[in-house]
């Protein structure tokens, strides 16, 4: 997870809560420039997020391809070793029952692997969609504060009690 984004997210955040108050107004002036800057570094930190999630994504068809190549390597080695073994009934079917449990312990193996490449993946992608719906709460609230709550049907001060809490991190 790219961990400038929460920091990006906060400068922003501040930008805005320190943007000066028009007069008799819920309105502010910010500097557009300032934000601008602060939005740029937010989306280039989400990117930067999303390459790495394409990374992940990429790492567990690698390690999955791998766990294929291994199992297909221990399979040609009990296919060899049966194969010597032939001449005797009862070596060969001793042979036969360890290629099946080489087999099934192989299998076993790149579903274990594949289940915790899954896990993996699917713990970075949670993560990373509660820094995005974070980020996006964050963004709208922050609008609605700019715009009195007119963003988006958000409401200004009266409807924050229905928003779920900010971290502490982002908190005033």
């Amino acid at each position: 997870m790219n961990r400038d984004l929460p920091d990006r997210i906060a400068a922003l955040r501040a930008a805005i809560e320190q943007a000066r108050a028009m007069p008799m107004s819920a309105s502010a002036v910010i500097n557009r420039a300032e934000v601008l800057e602060l939005v740029d570094a937010v989306s280039t930190a989400a990117d930067g997020a999303f390459t790495e999630a394409a990374g992940v994504v990429g790492d567990r068809r690698a390690v999955v391809d791998a766990g294929h190549a291994e199992a297909a390597e221990i399979l040609r080695k009990a296919q060899v070793e049966s194969d010597r073994l032939v001449g005797d009934s009862h070596v060969y079917q001793v042979a036969q029952t360890r290629a099946a449990e080489i087999e099934e312990s192989a299998r076993r193996e790149a579903e274990e692997l594949r289940a915790e490449t899954d896990k993996y993946v699917e713990d970075k992608l949670a993560n990373f969609e509660v820094v995005l719906d974070r980020t996006l709460d964050v963004v709208r609230r922050g609008r609605a504060r700019i715009n009195d709550g007119l963003v988006h049907g958000l409401g200004g001060d009266l409807d924050e009690a229905d928003h779920a809490p900010l971290p502490e991190h982002l908190e005033r």
